[in-house]
């Protein structure tokens, strides 16, 4: 197991006070505003939720003008706006419009894979598996499920809790028709990166012998990402592959998930068979809106990113102090180890009005904790190290 500091310095950052990013083009400086500084006091009427990976920096103002500006239009169907926010989705990745299709959040585009892969298997006569790592987001699964789609898991590296792709190749390796591979990267609850020599070389290699395997790369959380290890899937599709689709969200950094907006990126012919499963009109007016507005919103989203890097360390330092292992999360969320298991530790943060991730069966010795504001991290700190001096970690 892992139990190491965060890539950056904990110390460095909180011994100056320092709340800004560094100096890459992509995150320039920002001041984390004070109000998300102060240490927040959980109560039972309003305890702190750090369960559901959301960004408890909300909405920026930004986005909050923009949704109360189109109420006037709310009559309209919003072909207009959702327009506007495709493209801006396709400028922030650096390709054209034609290869993004919007959903009502990324589950939903996950959904419509599954759906016209199946489908697209199916016509052909052939048999059709999903094929994942576990423990990881649940989502796509649960569509497999529900259209009769047999799933293989495929456990994390029992070690080091990393997605293993040698055994998720050899399982596809094994099947007998196609394979749909669901590949949360970083992978959700871990927060670790496949690297990219790993996961886009098995890829490239998969197209190139036009095996019957198809991706589904979901990078809900790549804009929290500092390793270059990483490489998003979305350089793939630039390339011209047709055998994956990259999905993100705008429920985590963008800080939309009560607006439901998310996408996909893939060549033309992915889409037009993604498309056929997704509802004409699955996008609101104020997520589209809103996204359009974030996205423009540069210093909302260098300081959305400050204060969870920020958060990290704050919790990263406490765990260290404790001697707590945890993994190195490149996510707004951190994979840390509990006395016991994890559904007692849920309750005993519960308790203390802050609530805490489910359980990742089979490491039920272990807890997913949500980034959430500086100062809520602060109040997370001071119960766990209560915690401590009552024996409950």
């Amino acid at each position: 197991m892992l139990s190491r500091r965060s890539l950056f310095s904990t110390a460095a950052l909180l011994g100056t006070g320092l709340t800004t990013l560094g100096s890459a083009p992509a995150r320039a400086a920002a001041t984390v505003p004070a109000s998300a500084l102060d240490e927040v006091v959980p109560t039972k009427a309003a305890p702190i939720a750090l369960n559901f990976n959301e960004n408890s920096m909300g909405m920026s103002a930004s986005a909050k003008k923009a949704v109360i500006d189109s109420l006037g239009k709310a009559f309209r169907y919003p072909d207009d706006a959702k327009e506007a926010a495709r493209k801006a989705t396709a400028d922030l990745n650096g390709v054209s419009p034609e290869l993004v299709t919007l959903g009502s959040g990324s589950s939903q585009v996950i959904q419509a894979v599954v759906a016209s892969q199946v489908q697209k298997a199916r016509a052909a006569g052939k048999k059709v598996q999903l094929l994942q790592p576990v423990p990881t987001f649940g989502v796509a699964e649960s569509y497999a499920a529900a259209l009769n789609v047999p799933v293989t898991n495929v456990p994390l590296n029992a070690e080091t809790l990393e997605i293993d792709v040698e055994a998720l190749k050899k399982a596809a390796a094994r099947f007998d028709g196609v394979t749909i591979v669901y590949f949360c990267n970083p992978n959700n609850p871990t927060g670790i990166v496949t690297d990219k020599a790993k996961l886009s070389g098995w890829i490239e290699a998969s197209a190139a012998a036009k095996a019957p395997v198809f991706f589904l790369v979901d990078e809900a959380y790549g804009e929290f990402v500092e390793n270059p290890a990483f490489e998003s899937g979305v350089v793939l599709v630039k390339k011209g592959l047709d055998n994956l689709i990259v999905t993100r969200t705008f429920s985590k950094l963008y800080a939309l998930a009560g607006l439901r907006l998310g996408y996909g990126i893939a060549t033309k012919s992915v889409l037009a068979e993604c498309d056929l499963f997704e509802s004409v009109d699955n996008i609101n007016l104020a997520g589209a809106v809103a996204a359009a507005a974030t996205l423009a919103d540069k210093t909302y989203l260098e300081t959305s990113l400050a204060a969870t890097k920020l958060s990290k360390a704050i919790v990263t330092k406490a765990f260290d102090e404790l001697g707590i292992k945890y993994l190195p999360s490149e996510a707004n969320f951190i994979f840390h180890q509990v006395k016991g298991d994890s559904e007692t530790y849920r309750k005993h943060m519960a308790d203390a009005n802050i609530l805490v991730g489910r359980a990742f069966p089979p490491f039920t010795g272990w807890n997913r904790l949500t980034l959430g504001t500086p100062g809520e991290m602060k109040a997370f700190v001071k119960v766990l190290k209560d915690f401590r001096t009552k024996g409950l970690i």
